[in-house]
Formats: C-alpha cells, sequence, structure tokens
C-alpha cells in the first residue's frame, strides 16, 4: 500500500447534493427550502433555542439551588494489582505512583482500593485505603501510611476563634 492508492471505504463518501440544476434534478426552482419564509431567504438562520419570540424554556425555568460540584475532592484512583510492579520493600507514594503512570492528571489525593491480590511486601503511603486493600498489605507483609486531611482555613467572618 502506497500513499496514491489510499481511498475511502466503499459507501463513506457521499456525493453532494446539487441545487438549483433544474426542476427536473428534484432539487431545483427552491433549492429544498421549500416556499417562502425565514428559512428560505438567505442568510435567514435563527439562533439556538429561539422559540418564535416566545419566552424561551430557559427562561421559563427557575434558576435555584446550589451546585457543589466544584468544590469535590477528587481522588486518583489505584487498585492493589497495579502494585505489583513495584519491587519487594519499595515505598509507594503519589509521585512514584505518576513515575509509572498509575495516577495521571489533577488529583487531590490518592486513594487505594483492594482489587486484585498483592504480590510484594510495600510501604504505602496515600490519604484513603479501603478496609479490604488495608487487610491484603498487611497480609503480604506490608505497611499503610495515611496522609494527614488537608485541613481548609474557616472562611467565614462570623465564627468566632
Amino acid at each position: 500500500m502506497r500513499l496514491h492508492s489510499l481511498q475511502p471505504r466503499p459507501g463513506a463518501k457521499h456525493r453532494t447534493k446539487r441545487l438549483g440544476c433544474g426542476e427536473s434534478s428534484g432539487h431545483g426552482k427552491t433549492s429544498g427550502k421549500g416556499h417562502k419564509g425565514q428559512k428560505a431567504r438567505s442568510g435567514g438562520s435563527i439562533r439556538i433555542g429561539f422559540e418564535g419570540g416566545q419566552m424561551p424554556l430557559i427562561r421559563r425555568l427557575p434558576k435555584r439551588g446550589f451546585n457543589n460540584a466544584a468544590f469535590k475532592t477528587f481522588y486518583g484512583i489505584v487498585n492493589l494489582d497495579d502494585l505489583n510492579t513495584f519491587e519487594d520493600g519499595d515505598n509507594v507514594h503519589e509521585a512514584s505512583l505518576r513515575s509509572r503512570g498509575l495516577v495521571r492528571g489533577d488529583v487531590d489525593g490518592i486513594k487505594i482500593l483492594g482489587r486484585g491480590e498483592l504480590l510484594r511486601k510495600l510501604t504505602v503511603e496515600a490519604d484513603k485505603v479501603s478496609e479490604a486493600a488495608r487487610e491484603k498489605i498487611e497480609k503480604a507483609g506490608g505497611t499503610v501510611i495515611l496522609r494527614p486531611a488537608k485541613v481548609l482555613p474557616d472562611s467565614r467572618p462570623d465564627k468566632a476563634s
């Protein structure tokens, strides 16, 4: 196969509808735009959500409440069977997990879950560890170190300290 022999798969390309090529073509006269009206005019398009002057649905619905999603704590999840890539006696922490590609992106902490079996004796440092994962790590001869929780200062002015 060479570059000059590449072509799209059969059926992937469809010929364009040729508009305004006489009435016998089936797309002549009004060229598929029907008769008159805003959508038949050149440049005549209406914006998304426009309801013909009626009060749009997005403006009719009440806007109330609060969404806490921006303040959610997002943990990088690592299962026990992923930790078998480490050697016996290794110290597993966020930097070592990132260097092996087990945790990527912007995370607020690391959580270890208990899927699979751990075959190594490791020292695991994480923000959260499930009970099953803790049991399996300690059964394999390893230890679990929980990092201290990040305490955010209370920013409410009415609270006396």
